[in-house]
């Protein structure tokens, strides 16, 4: 009998987590793509990152150094590599390559931290939200992962989302578009999302 009862309220629970998970999807449907190729949203964005340069560009600037690169990144590998710097930013995120002119404003904001974890070599690992406030998009995209700055593509992961991206499940290849000395850097990303609410 205690066997019955304990099964009754493990099919219970998993009954009541299912309906919390349908009433927050908040009568949307949930679209889970059945091929790799297809996913339910696709979308081509650049992120822009101007790095303080610690003189003249605080104007410009969107992330700035939280903290130094450690001594054992800078002193004892003579290829400083920043070993350790955390780096916050708020950048911008735009359709095209070039960033917005005037009072044009950006398609996102990617708002978030990176940190160099590498001694041998550049790398880094993100963590940040995508804030959509246009007319296309309103919501957030949620996305982590690592950056091995010397392979050509990387792909850093969609964890969630709210808004139009209520719940969003995928990926974001990244590439490096252009780099200018040590303090700007565009990055390509193509966004596919493969487990969406609409």
């Amino acid at each position: 009998m205690q066997g019955l009862a304990a099964s009754f309220r493990i099919v219970l629970v998993v009954f009541l987590l299912s309906m919390a998970g349908a009433a927050a999807a908040n009568g949307r449907k949930r679209v889970v793509s059945s091929s790799s190729d297809e996913p339910c949203t696709k979308m081509t964005l650049y992120l822009h990152d101007i790095l303080y340069n610690g003189v003249n560009n605080s104007q410009n600037a969107t992330a700035a150094p939280a903290t130094r690169p450690t001594a054992l990144g800078t002193t004892y590998f003579s290829n400083n590599t920043f070993f350790g710097m955390l780096v916050v930013f708020n950048d911008m995120v735009t359709e095209g390559k070039e960033l917005p002119a005037g009072n044009e404003k950006p398609a996102a904001l990617a708002q978030g931290f990176y940190f160099y974890d590498k001694k041998e070599t550049y790398a880094a690992w993100f963590s940040f939200s995508l804030v959509f406030n246009s007319a296309a998009h309103k919501g957030t995209l949620n996305v982590m992962g690592a950056d091995p700055m010397d392979e050509d593509t990387r792909d850093f992961t969609v964890v969630g989302g709210t808004g139009d991206f209520f719940m969003a499940r995928g990926i974001v290849t990244i590439r490096t578009d252009l780099v200018q000395g040590s303090f700007y850097f565009r990055l390509q990303m193509d966004i596919k999302l493969y487990e969406c609410y609409v």
